[in-house]
């Protein structure tokens, strides 16, 4: 017989661990970050009343075996004119009851709301890690990309939904690639140039720079689809963290005369570090944070932004020239890009520059709520 608990964050982080075998690919999320994100107390996206949330956790007798979070992005609804729930934090065994349970929850849940769609994975937000996996189970994902076993897309088209929204998510070589194909006469013209200025993204100046990566994203991202402007509090909710393991030499804010126009955040990856301590900071962390720092030869691209009235001019071309070029010279061997949507095609032509080659797919999943699985 199978049960539903709701708001059960410490069940909810038992999930992974029963559902999927030891050896999965699959990186737990630290537990201390994934209590904080479902805390409505603490979280911006609901104490700013930009949406709200239910977690919602499946047993099989003593074991939780699935959870999903149902939640409704009313600034985005308004925004795009939609009426639409979504889930995301969906981990389960391959379990059609359970499953069947968790995202049945889900659609009553979202009815009663007067929503009209469900879709997801969306884990709150399009900040946050987006998608189920469709291919590329055999490749370990970098920090803040999805794992989703393939079993995960099987239940969900089991019940009802389909795949929307192809994104995937790529891998680059750095040891072989020559940084100085990422250079034309319009990114020459722009390192050339002293009107503008790369900064890096510091520990002493992190505010600063935060409050600068977030205003490029915004006006970048604008016109982009599902996306919302970040407040402030939410940015600083969601990277503050990032002071800790940032490395100023492989993220840069690009000033020109004195304004912020462009930004590549890129941070080490850390799902080494993290399946080492299985997600916890206990007394073994610190060493297996210095172990991780002098070790690791992966770093991930968050994203990539440049302000929309200096599109087009070569702006992300001559940034991902310096990103590159000093990852090479840190020692960094590879390099990991977060979700790039099939409909992108500037960002799809950045990473063909970059030699870059597909590392996961992945899809939204959506269905129409009252429809027949």
């Amino acid at each position: 017989m199978i049960r539903l608990t709701r708001g059960d964050v410490a069940a909810a982080l038992r999930v992974p661990a029963n559902a999927y075998p030891s050896d999965s690919l699959y990186v737990p999320a630290m537990k201390n970050d994934f209590m904080r994100m479902l805390d409505p107390m603490l979280n911006p996206f609901v104490t700013e009343g930009h949406g709200h949330f239910e977690l919602f956790v499946a047993w099989r007798g003593d074991q939780p075996l699935g959870r999903i979070v149902a939640s409704i992005h009313d600034a985005s609804n308004n925004r795009h004119g939609t009426r639409r729930a979504q889930f995301g934090f969906f981990e389960c065994a391959n379990d059609a009851g359970v499953a069947s349970a968790l995202l049945g929850a889900v659609e009553d849940w979202s009815r009663k709301a007067g929503m009209e769609e469900i879709t997801g994975n969306f884990n709150l937000t399009a900040m946050q890690q987006v998608g189920v996996m469709t291919g590329g189970f055999e490749e370990p994902p970098y920090t803040d990309m999805v794992y989703t076993p393939p079993h995960i897309a099987a239940l969900l088209e089991a019940n009802g939904f389909h795949a929307t929204f192809p994104m995937t998510t790529f891998e680059t070589d750095l040891t072989s690639l020559d940084p100085r194909r990422l250079l034309g006469p319009a990114q020459q013209a722009i390192l050339a140039d002293t009107d503008y200025e790369t900064v890096p993204i510091d520990r002493r100046h992190f505010r600063e720079r935060l409050a600068d990566a977030r205003l490029v994203l915004n006006d970048g991202f604008h016109d982009n689809p599902m996306f919302v402007p970040v407040s402030e509090a939410e940015y600083e909710f969601q990277a503050s963290d990032l002071s800790w393991v940032i490395d100023k030499r492989i993220s840069c804010v690009l000033h020109h005369h004195g304004q912020a126009v462009g930004v590549i955040l890129v941070i080490p990856d850390l799902n080494p570090l993290v399946t080492a301590c299985n997600g916890k900071v206990g007394i073994t962390f610190p060493w297996h944070f210095l172990r991780h720092r002098f070790m690791n030869r992966r770093a991930v691209l968050i994203y990539q932004s440049v302000v929309r009235h200096m599109h087009g001019l070569g702006l992300n071309g001559a940034m991902l020239y310096q990103v590159v070029t000093a990852l090479k010279k840190a020692g960094y061997q590879r390099l990991g890009t977060t979700w790039i949507a099939d409909s992108n095609a500037p960002s799809l032509r950045q990473m063909e520059k970059l030699d870059a080659r597909p590392l996961h797919r992945l899809a939204l999943f959506s269905r129409t709520i009252g429809e027949s699985a």
